[in-house]
């Protein structure tokens, strides 16, 4: 089997396969995967890693492989009270997507009832979902690694 322990971050040269993988399927340490067209290979690094949109994994063999942000159901929040929308939502934790004109979240039915009980409007898309990081880096929203960050993962 295939293994990677190599994650590059702003990777440079092309890879040659891809893998389509949601929000929390793209936050992990060990776990065996497939490409999108079915080649099979075990993901093992140091520590929890979030991998993003774009990003190469890199295998023992040379091999590339890129990450994709797989679309999934989102709740599309707009409104004339964005900023207010984003603040509640923020200081719950909850991983948001800054579009344009809106908001994007996973769906959650309790966050998506505070919103509409704000003022605001939820909608439902299918899009990969991309939030920003937490503001200790470009990690996960409930990181708190307060070191300084790399683009390149290496063992």
């Amino acid at each position: 089997m295939i293994t990677a322990h190599t994650i590059h971050h702003r990777p440079e040269g092309t890879a040659s396969y891809t893998i389509s993988l949601t929000y929390e399927d793209r936050f992990l340490r060990r776990k065996k995967l497939m490409t999108d067209c079915g080649v099979a290979f075990v993901l093992d690094l140091e520590q929890t890693t979030s991998l993003y949109h774009g990003d190469h994994i890199e295998c023992a063999d040379g091999t590339c492989i890129m990450v994709q942000a797989k679309p999934e159901t989102l709740a599309k929040i707009t409104g004339g009270n964005l900023l207010e929308l984003a603040w509640h939502i923020g200081n719950r934790h909850t991983p948001c997507q800054i579009g344009n004109g809106c908001l994007l979240i996973q769906h959650d039915h309790v966050i998506e009832h505070m919103v509409e009980h704000l003022g605001g409007v939820v909608s439902y898309v299918q899009e990969p979902f991309t939030p920003l990081g937490g503001a200790y880096g470009h990690g996960r929203t409930h990181s708190h690694d307060h070191g300084a960050s790399t683009h390149v993962h290496t063992h």
